[in-house]
């Protein structure tokens, strides 16, 4: 995939995991977008361990799917570690 593709595909995965997570509100487009990304390798790192298949960066919806729940994942995480400070 490109560069392009990749910033579509993580605004789209963001978008979603952000209202599944409940921090649409707070999210801007940007944040949706690294969210998505960085969830995409999350959600992909965590397939293959649990799986034991190789990471496929591909548009599909396997992979749409895979990269939301990462990137609700991410998000989980994160507002985990923000209600511990």
């Amino acid at each position: 995939m490109g560069l392009i593709s990749w910033i579509i595909f993580g605004a789209l995965a963001g978008w979603v995991a952000s209202m599944i997570a409940g921090t649409n509100q707070r999210q801007g487009c940007l944040l949706n977008i690294v969210v998505g990304v960085v969830g995409a390798f999350l959600g992909g790192f965590i397939m293959s361990f649990i799986t034991g298949a190789n990471f496929n960066f591909a548009f599909n919806m396997q992979s749409f799917i895979v990269a939301v729940l990462g990137a609700v994942v991410l998000l989980m995480i994160t507002g985990a570690a923000r209600k511990g400070r």
